[in-house]
């Protein structure tokens, strides 16, 4: 199958730099120095899993640039880019194209979908710590590297099962699941809870976990969402407070979240919107309280 890679950052670089290294057919959409990189030394991947590679074949291009017809896209662009990877999608996907979204944002797969009625959308979310180190180098740490994917409908297909196998023999663990908007949901209480605290106090996840008054915030803003699951026919089978807890402690103590980065940066381009003011909007939605999520909305210029 071919693959297709769009957003090679941190997500996109190693999926890409995975699937590649185990023979797969890949192409990567990147741009600037990134793009330059891979063109003249190829991808370099530096992997708590699978040691130091570098693919030097590594097909790389820009949006523009790319003329094939993909058998499987992997969305892996941020929130505020969403749109831009949709026009690549609708020039380039046909109804045998499979997306498979790993955006932090909860529902990209639905989005995506309206705005691609002829093509086959699912949803998917992953569970990874990797940045971009260089140009055309990814640096992916420790050895959790897993994909959750799967189809609204809840059908499993030969297709999804020889997406997932190729996952396995690239060295990532696949979770293909007939639930995959509760699975879904599970990974955004995680980000979303880290993202919204982390950005309110502009704080590492060591300091959110040794704080009292940061934690409580955090655990509060993980019951929120535990409460919004449930309200929406989709509750979670654990303790979702614990394991997020359970995560945050065990986070490397300096680490901050990908938004608040984006934040700090300036400019418009972060995803409060999706990461923040949306578990506000579900609240407003499903009636569902959620006072933390307001706190740190109302922080940031959001008006109910």
């Amino acid at each position: 199958m071919k693959y297709l890679i769009i957003g090679t950052g941190g997500i996109g670089g190693a999926v890409a730099g995975f699937l590649a290294s185990s023979g797969k057919d890949v192409t990567v959409i990147a741009r600037g120095a990134h793009l330059a990189a891979f063109k003249e030394k190829g991808l370099c991947l530096k992997s708590g899993i699978k040691g130091e590679i570098c693919i030097k074949d590594i097909k790389a291009c820009t949006a523009d640039d790319y003329k094939d017809t993909p058998d499987v896209a992997f969305v892996c662009v941020k929130g505020y880019s969403i749109n831009d990877a949709a026009e690549l999608l609708s020039r380039c996907a046909n109804e045998n194209t499979t997306v498979i979204p790993l955006l932090n944002i909860f529902g990209t797969g639905s989005v995506l979908q309206e705005k691609l009625p002829g093509v086959h959308v699912l949803d998917g979310c992953i569970y990874i710590t990797s940045n971009i180190s260089a140009p055309g180098e990814i640096t992916q740490g420790g050895k959790l590297f897993k994909i959750v994917f799967g189809d609204r409908d809840g059908v499993i297909t030969e297709k999804l099962e020889a997406i997932s196998k190729d996952l396995v023999d690239s060295g990532i663990r696949s979770d293909l699941t007939s639930d995959v908007k509760r699975k879904c949901f599970q990974k955004y209480a995680l980000i979303s809870a880290m993202a919204a605290a982390g950005a309110y106090y502009d704080a590492t996840f060591g300091t959110i976990s040794s704080t009292p008054e940061m934690r409580e915030m955090y655990i509060g803003l993980s019951k929120e969402i535990d409460a919004l699951a449930t309200a929406m026919g989709i509750p979670f089978e654990e303790d979702i407070v614990s394991k997020n807890l359970h995560l945050l402690d065990t986070a490397a103590p300096d680490t901050t979240a990908s938004m608040q980065k984006d934040l700090k940066k300036g400019g418009d381009k972060s995803e409060i919107d999706g990461l923040v003011f949306e578990p506000v909007r579900l609240g407003k939605r499903y009636g569902v309280a959620t006072p933390c999520f307001e706190k740190i909305a109302e922080k940031f210029g959001f008006k109910a």
